[in-house]
């Protein structure tokens, strides 16, 4: 089944990564990176069935080598604390033969990325087991028309009303920096997210499947449905050796709860397009109490356990026809149509109640976006002017990431919303314990489902011999 997955995270030196190390692992071999002279031998990895590079057309030929490549990055930086790649990983559509994924990859990395100047590097990973996926490392910094790399930003001045350069005490001009490319944009990664859904898409729908992804959420999707989390490698690993994490919990029981509205709904929908039928009919005599006592009296059990079986289950459906003062089919009707519009009230409320706790997370998400990145912004404001562009070009990344989450909190205050983290914590917490309530409502639905369930059982067969005598009939004129 094709699934929607597309991560992106930046290979950070001062996480102890190196570009060098990743492109090794990703493709499964052995390289020495001449940074710091380590060797990293993964030539015995398993899973790796397609490794490539595509190049900008002014790229250096020599960069087809994979450790020349990455090399010539770990090179370039300098810092201790350098960003070094960008790595997206993407879940490949399992209905395509491995000739088409590579196709698929190929064509996405190509016209998503090597277009636009960064160099790409590419591997599949496949170890039967259902999961096949690639990893994408991206190269951060632009090359110029000689192949050689350039910088991630420029010095830009501040000008006043005359367009003269605005002088500072310590002798310098006001100035700020600007990227040289568009590629740490925070609205990049949506492009990239709903580019890889139309090229997926597209190669499903080359080889008539009817399977789709859609990099949206649930939410903006319109889809009544509770979106599952991502699990991430570590946590999917020690679910398959059987070990429980806290995000396979979570899933399991999202997975419970979207079977359940799918179930009900099924169950609901079939009962009332039956009893609407039934109802359109001329009223029937006897009653449905009568017709239940009619077909049980025909079919009486021979042992004790399926005597009280059956009374058991009579004395249920009595109660239940004497609580919704049921008689008559018309009456079921009704009774199924107001289950109907509970279902729906319910699937709406449920909706909602996940709307809210989806919106808040993202606040939350932010606030921690801000809260981490912070730092950055404090220590770079406090930089003169020629140590800012050395922390910019190390730190381009936080930077965007903080600004962005300014953005948005300076929108949410601009529309009189108030920044109270432990009030939105507390809300997800109650509004969690309301949706859990707003299941077990929807759960116990089954048991009026059951009993209606079981009265159209008996219509069906009381209507059996009826249905067999009009055939004999119509066979003899």
């Amino acid at each position: 089944m094709a699934i929607y997955h597309c991560s992106i995270k930046i290979i950070k030196r001062s996480e102890g990564r190196s570009a060098v190390a990743a492109a090794a692992y990703r493709s499964g071999q052995k390289f020495t990176n001449e940074w710091d002279d380590i060797t990293h031998d993964y030539t015995k990895k398993g899973g790796v069935v397609y490794s490539e590079i595509l190049l900008p057309a002014h790229a250096l030929r020599e960069f087809f080598d994979r450790a020349t490549l990455w090399n010539s990055v770990e090179k370039i930086e300098k810092s201790r604390n350098a960003q070094l790649a960008r790595e997206i990983e993407i879940a490949l559509p399992a209905e395509l033969d491995r000739k088409a994924q590579i196709t698929l990859v190929r064509a996405y990395v190509r016209d998503t990325f090597v277009t636009t100047g960064m160099c790409a590097d590419f591997s599949i990973h496949d170890k039967s087991d259902g999961n096949p996926h690639a990893h994408i490392m991206l190269t951060l910094r632009p090359l110029n028309e000689r192949g050689e790399w350039g910088a991630k930003c420029r010095k830009e001045y501040d000008l006043d009303e005359r367009g003269q350069r605005i002088p500072l005490p310590s002798g310098s001009f006001k100035s700020h920096r600007v990227n040289t490319t568009d590629w740490n944009d925070p609205g990049k990664a949506e492009v990239w997210r709903a580019a890889w859904a139309d090229t997926c898409n597209r190669a499903l729908e080359q080889i008539g499947r009817s399977e789709r992804i859609d990099y949206r959420s649930y939410i903006r999707q319109g889809v009544q449905k509770i979106p599952t989390v991502h699990m991430g490698v570590a946590a999917t690993q020690m679910e398959r050796r059987g070990i429980s994490t806290e995000k396979g919990i979570v899933n399991r029981e999202i997975a419970a709860q979207n079977r359940l509205l799918k179930e009900i709904k099924a169950r609901i929908t079939h009962l009332y397009n039956w009893s609407k039928q039934q109802a359109a009919q001329p009223e029937q005599k006897p009653s449905i109490w009568e017709q239940l006592q009619q077909v049980q009296a025909a079919a009486q059990p021979a042992t004790r356990y399926g005597k009280v079986k059956a009374l058991t289950e009579s004395a249920a459906l009595f109660n239940f026809l004497q609580e919704n003062g049921i008689s008559s089919m018309q009456e079921l009707y009704a009774k199924v149509t107001a289950m109907q519009t509970e279902y729906y009230g319910l699937r709406g409320e449920i909706a909602t109640t996940a709307r809210q706790i989806d919106g808040l997370k993202k606040r939350l998400s932010m606030w921690k976006q801000y809260a981490d990145n912070k730092a950055f912004r404090q220590q770079f404001a406090a930089l003169k002017p020629k140590a800012q562009q050395k922390f910019q070009n190390a730190h381009s990344v936080e930077l965007a990431l903080y600004d962005a989450a300014v953005r948005y909190l300076d929108e949410l205050k601009a529309s009189s919303e108030k920044i109270t983290p432990k009030h939105w914590q507390g809300e997800v917490k109650r509004l969690t314990i309301q949706n859990g309530t707003l299941y077990q409502k929807m759960k116990a639905m089954r048991t009026d489902i059951q009993a209606v369930e079981k009265i159209r059982k008996t219509a069906d067969e009381l209507a059996r011999p009826k249905e067999r005598i009009d055939r004999e009939r119509e066979s003899e004129r």
